[in-house]
């Protein structure tokens, strides 16, 4: 039977909420009614779980709701497991207050506003006269107030709030199984559903595999989603394999553009594509948490629903890692790569004296809309001072609002992205409030901000080769030449002006590009070296910093994937695993790669858009052909 994310596997009780003994434990992300709520499931590895946030850009958002039932009327103390998002740069009162209602009645305090880490607030003493009742979260002012869950209690004792105790009181009192339930068998798992998952899932499906492809979100697509919105960049349908990219193609949508309205990325185009393949089963909202192994082999890849907080297990022979973050292969014990490698480790010219740890940066875009009539917006100041010399005079900003650049892009992720919208918040807020030129952006209305923020670099998981500087800029073409890069190596560092205002706290980048001609990937870059069937394709391939300057990008990536998905069936065809494909089959990808799996043909490649990444739009530039000897 296919599976569907959109269609839930189990026949889930309306309410996700188990009672124990005299308690009550309410996940937030279950609400039957979400109203203006979105659930954010960014962060989970790192806080426990997905949480509700009420994101209306300075507008309170529509309430959440659901019915719950009670283990037995009395009186109960009321705990709300919350966040002062603001609190690392401002140690006051935050903005992300709201209430919790029962039965429309409000129970204490405000909550969300203080505190500096996820912890369980006190919201006060409830008395429950009958055992159906109606809980609501009330948003007071649009700015990005979370809940993760709600826990009434007899005991007057808070829960656990250390990460792996919590984890098992969630289980106990949510009553998940120990064992997640069995997804159904498949030839390949793909975890990540970006541009690279997507093709490589496809690619695989129409080479006979069956496959299964699991997305974290409800959209596919990633940093090419409504949800983040950029644009594809790179060049598809070149030397030396110029059929690759016909699937890009396919699921790509027909406009470019950072920052634009959700229509413009074609969420349901994508979407389409893939429930149209039959040997692909579509797993949305589930995120990968857990990889159990044996020797150096993933068996199996657990994953979460981020709502439900169902369960479900994954097996198959060959895994893909397409996450971004490397998450597959760091669960598994994969050797992986993070930061800047020194000058001397590889000899490349572009890389630093000393090795350390900084990345680009993850941007959190946004746009305004000219209204007819004015349009107010809160005073926002939590840390970050702006004056007319510092602030932005902008109505949009895209791929250069980039945060986090020198902090870690996995466990400060929602650091990093908090950031992203408190100067976003910050800077509109002087716009329309305080600047001497406000009168401009009197009718501007805050209408799009991601939450979802557009990661450019975390995790490298090492293969067999690790694409290096001196393999682009030297053109050193391996026999295992595959997906194409055509970007330039393009770098992003913290933009000196914006250092000037915000020493440390930057949130501007500029871009340092270095020309290549087009250069085929190594194939040996897209598996692990130490997991043994773990195939991987997007930015967290095997390059160095430098080299992931050109490679990251969306057209890129989305190749690779299809390269990914015909060294799956080769894999599967001759009982092998990835490193098996180099080492005794690479002509039989090789013609694989020549014919390539798309299904229509790409008119008037000439003018093909190439668009932009997390990074500028390139032109083109005369390139000499490939020398095929």
């Amino acid at each position: 039977m296919r599976k569907y994310g959109l269609v839930l596997l189990f026949a889930i009780v309306a309410n996700m909420v188990i009672a124990q003994s005299a308690s009550l434990l309410v996940e937030a992300e279950n609400f039957s009614k979400k109203g203006g709520w979105v659930v954010d499931q960014q962060f989970m590895d790192l806080m426990g779980s997905p949480y509700l946030m009420a994101h209306g850009m300075g507008v309170p958002v529509a309430d959440a709701e659901m019915s719950v039932e009670f283990p037995a009327t009395g009186k109960y103390d009321v705990y709300v497991r919350t966040f002062n998002w603001t609190s690392p740069w401002y140690e006051g009162e935050g903005p992300g207050k709201f209430q919790l209602r029962l039965n429309g009645e409000k129970v204490g305090s405000v909550l969300g506003c203080t505190g500096n880490e996820w912890y369980w607030q006190k919201a006060g003493k409830v008395d429950i006269k009958k055992k159906e009742n109606v809980i609501t979260l009330h948003d007071l002012t649009g700015f990005n107030g979370r809940v993760d869950a709600i826990y009434f209690t007899r005991d007057n004792i808070p829960p656990p709030n250390e990460s792996e105790t919590l984890a098992q009181f969630r289980k106990q009192l949510l009553n998940i199984p120990g064992e997640p339930q069995k997804a159904g068998e498949f030839d390949l798992v793909v975890v990540g559903g970006g541009v690279a998952g997507t093709t490589a899932a496809i690619s695989a499906a129409r080479l006979g595999l069956k496959v299964a492809l699991i997305q974290d979100r409800p959209v596919l697509g990633g940093n090419n989603s409504s949800e983040v919105r950029v644009h594809l960049g790179g060049r598809i349908k070149v030397e030396p394999y110029p059929a690759l990219g016909d699937v890009v193609k396919e699921i790509g949508p027909s406009r470019g553009g950072n920052a634009q309205p959700a229509d413009y990325y074609e969420d349901e185009k994508k979407m389409q594509m893939v429930l149209a393949e039959e040997n692909i089963s579509l797993f949305t909202n589930y995120r990968a948490f857990a990889v159990k192994t044996e020797g150096s082999s993933i068996t199996e890849v657990q994953a979460r629903h981020i709502e439900t907080s169902e369960e479900l297990s994954f097996t198959a022979p060959l895994f893909a890692d397409c996450t971004g973050d490397g998450t597959i292969g760091f669960l598994a014990g994969a050797d992986y790569a993070m930061g800047r490698e020194s000058r001397d480790e590889f000899g490349e010219p572009t890389a630093p004296e000393t090795p350390d740890k900084m990345t680009m940066g993850s941007s959190v875009q946004w746009y305004s809309a000219e209204e007819k009539q004015p349009v107010g917006f809160p005073v926002f100041q939590y840390g970050v001072e702006f004056n007319d010399e510092s602030a932005k005079q902008v109505t949009m900003g895209e791929w250069t609002w980039e945060t986090g650049m020198n902090y870690d892009q996995i466990n400060e992720f929602e650091r990093i992205r908090d950031y992203g919208l408190l100067v976003v918040y910050s800077n509109w807020s002087w716009l329309k409030n305080f600047s001497a030129e406000k009168e401009k952006y009197n009718n501007r209305k805050l209408d799009w901000v991601a939450y979802v923020a557009g990661k450019r670099e975390s995790r490298r998981l090492l293969g067999d080769h690790i694409l290096r500087e001196q393999d682009l800029t030297d053109f050193v073409i391996y026999p295992d030449a595959s997906a194409p890069t055509t970007w330039t190596i393009d770098l992003h560092y913290p933009d000196p002006k914006n250092t000037e205002h915000f020493p440390e706290n930057e949130f501007l980048s500029i871009a340092v590009h270095k020309p290549i001609h087009p250069y085929p990937i190594p194939y040996r870059c897209l598996y692990s070296r130490n997991i043994d069937n773990l195939f991987m394709a997007g930015r967290n391939i095997s390059v160095t910093h430098v080299a992931l300057g050109t490679i990251r990008v969306m057209r890129t990536t989305g190749i690779m994937g299809e390269v990914v998905g015909m060294a799956a069936s080769v894999a599967a065809k001759n009982n092998t695993n990835p490193r098996g494909v180099y080492n005794n089959h690479l002509n039989e990808l090789k013609k694989l790669m020549e014919k390539g799996v798309g299904k229509y043909d790409v008119e008037d490649m000439q003018n093909y858009n190439l668009g932009g990444s997390l990074g500028p739009k390139i032109t083109t530039i005369d390139i000499p052909p490939y020398d095929k000897d």
